[in-house]
């Protein structure tokens, strides 16, 4: 059998070596000799903190002992959160992610420690530490699968936000893995969760998905609203303000959403009569300034909706009221202005129409998206797509009108990006125009292109294990 040594041992060998008395490694340490006795002799077990010292008087790494800790002190005691706890957040600060998940495999067969180490997982979520809070959470859901608790549905619900990235495949199997727990979630949590499936299921252009999950929200949030409105319920208006946006958004947001779907599907006759639906919103009651900041937000939308349904229906006479209508709302880059222009290009390209001025009226607004930073789900998950869809659109413009080098500037940013979205459909369509045009590329695009093609290529081959023959 292996031998494990043990933190003491380590210790007690070391401050032999060093020609050292307790009461020295204790005065370097900053402890006194009988605590560091205690340890040496087993008579006490130690605290991460007391650990931490040690290590470091012993000149080594932080987090040298801490698999060793498990050993010593976790799996070979009875669990005491006294001394788990603060040791997971030393991990989660240290990045030590496969010591917090042997932490977790080694109590979590008991279910009396699930609501602490949600506890953890949640304060590690509010400081940032995704990773950390991840495995926590992962934890405490395998623990209490069988136990339909709202804590399962709130832990599947912080690792279906902490999974969501770039990778659109990914996203595709966190979504789905997800939406069977919303049921399970407080009444008020359940719309943030429906707003943030709806937005991955948009970004994945699901839009079946996206119509489903918004109507569900707008049932859900019709009764709150009417129940927060009853007798002037303190319990409802306190229950609201869990929101991340005042309660009447999420029913004329999932009206959005629905005209969005419908404007997919071509269905421009249905998406303007839900816009007409979110553009009148007389029946929300409330009428502080956060209230009328989002009724003027959506009211905006409306309008620019209004004009492109209205142009994607063939009625090309509106193009310039929409260009107007953009040009009043280009004084600052919001994450709506890359809709207003890639439906420019929707139509541009559909009724082959000249949109070079405009174009070039908001370069700079188009150069700025690729610096976005991610912040929400939408943020996150949306704009990343339309913005290589909008790449994808002006390379189609360009392409055709034989202006080659803006034409394959686009297309090859539209190809990385999918590539990264890990979306197969457009990558294979920015594959196929740039082959349709390839002889017009010049020599620098060609090889940029083939260089790309080989990384995708070798990547997938690596991440398969498939037999690499490249020589």
């Amino acid at each position: 059998m292996k031998h494990t040594p043990t933190i003491r041992a380590e210790l007690d060998r070391y401050i032999q070596q060093e020609g050292m008395s307790l009461t020295q490694f204790g005065h370097i340490a900053g402890m006194n000799r009988g605590i560091v006795s205690a340890i040496v002799t087993g008579n006490k077990t130690m605290s991460v903190n007391q650990l931490d010292l040690i290590t470091e008087a012993m000149d080594l790494p932080e987090g040298y002992f801490y698999d060793l800790f498990v050993e010593n002190y976790i799996i070979d005691h009875p669990p005491n959160m006294r001394r788990i706890e603060p040791f997971l957040y030393r991990c989660a600060e240290l990045d030590k992610l496969s010591v917090i998940r042997r932490v977790v495999g080694a109590i979590m067969d008991n279910l009396l420690y699930s609501p602490k180490l949600f506890e953890i997982a949640e304060e590690l979520l509010s400081q940032g530490r995704h990773a950390a809070a991840l495995l926590l959470y992962e934890g405490v859901a395998e623990a209490e699968k069988y136990q339909h608790s709202e804590r399962l549905a709130v832990c599947q619900y912080r690792i279906f936000t902490i999974q969501i990235g770039d990778d659109q495949s990914q996203n595709l199997k966190a979504a789905t893995l997800f939406e069977p727990f919303v049921e399970r979630l407080d009444e008020i949590d359940q719309l943030d969760a429906l707003k943030d499936l709806a937005n991955v299921y948009r970004s994945l252009r699901k839009w079946d998905k996206v119509e489903e999950v918004a109507k569900i929200m707008r049932t859900k949030a019709e009764i709150q609203y009417t129940l927060e409105h009853q007798q002037q319920s303190r319990i409802h208006d306190k229950s609201s303000k869990k929101l991340s946006r005042p309660l009447f958004v999420y029913i004329a947001y999932a009206d959005l959403l629905c005209s969005g779907s419908c404007e997919a599907k071509g269905d421009y006759h249905q998406a303007l009569q839900y816009t007409y639906s979110y553009a009148n919103l007389d029946w929300v009651k409330e009428t502080e300034e956060d209230t009328r900041h989002w009724i003027s937000l959506f009211k905006s939308w409306a309008e620019g909706n209004t004009y492109i349904y209205k142009l994607l229906s063939g009625d090309v006479s509106v193009l310039n009221d929409y260009v107007q209508y953009i040009i009043a709302s280009s004084d600052k880059v919001d994450k709506e202005m890359i809709v207003k222009l890639l439906n420019v290009m929707f139509a541009a390209n559909q009724y082959k129409l000249d949109v070079n001025d405009i174009i070039k009226r908001f370069e700079t607004i188009i150069a700025s998206f690729v610096q976005q930073p991610s912040t929400d789900m939408y943020t996150k998950q949306v704009i990343p797509e339309q913005y290589a869809r909008l790449s994808y659109e002006l390379a189609y413009y360009y392409l055709h009108q034989g202006s080659y080098e803006d034409g394959f500037k686009y297309l090859m940013y539209s190809l990385e990006s999918y590539h990264t979205l890990n979306n197969e459909t457009y990558y294979l369509n920015c594959v196929g125009m740039f082959e349709h045009f390839r002889i017009h590329a010049i020599p620098k695009t060609k090889e940029k292109y083939s260089k790309f093609i080989e990384k995708v290529w070798l990547d997938n081959v690596k991440k398969s294990g498939t037999a690499n023959h490249c020589s």
